[in-house]
């Protein structure tokens, strides 16, 4: 009876090795899997110094690294102000990707799949750029036009 009690109290604690081994290994995967998820996104600076991701101003996702934007710019690139149109990112355009919501960032409307953020592209010096968007088709674009 006693081989029993022995057994048992060994057996309970190569389980309780096994399940910490376990627990520390799972814990230290998922902060390896943040860190890298999160040092493939895109960085910019803003304006007060501090860091920020790049996200798409349609679905508000951001954007990983080698992630574009699909937008369309008119006039000749040497003009110091462009108009042009943003079409979504991977995640919303040609497709949405389920969680994504196409948003207008003016009038806060869902955008439709053929629909399309209309914005103004300042180029300035030292080949810097600044897009300000000023509506989507629905609140400023042609659409709003022939609804009037």
């Amino acid at each position: 009876m006693e081989d029993f009690f022995t057994y048992v109290a060994l057996f309970s604690a190569a389980l309780l090795l096994i399940w910490l081994l376990l627990y520390f290994y799972k814990r230290n995967l998922k902060k390896e899997k943040k860190a890298y998820s999160e040092s493939r996104l895109k960085k910019q600076r803003t304006e007060s110094g501090g860091i920020d991701f790049v996200r798409c101003p349609m679905c508000n996702t951001p954007l990983a690294q080698g992630e574009d934007m699909t937008s369309r710019v008119f006039r000749p690139m040497n003009t110091p102000d462009q108009r042009m149109t943003i079409l979504g990112c991977p995640h919303c355009y040609p497709s949405v990707e389920r969680g994504a919501r196409r948003t207008c960032p003016v009038c806060r409307k869902d955008v439709p799949l053929d629909g399309y953020l209309i914005a103004r592209l300042f180029n300035k010096e030292h080949n810097k750029k600044h897009v300000i968007i000023t509506g989507c088709t629905l609140c400023y674009g042609p659409q709003k036009k022939q609804r009037e």
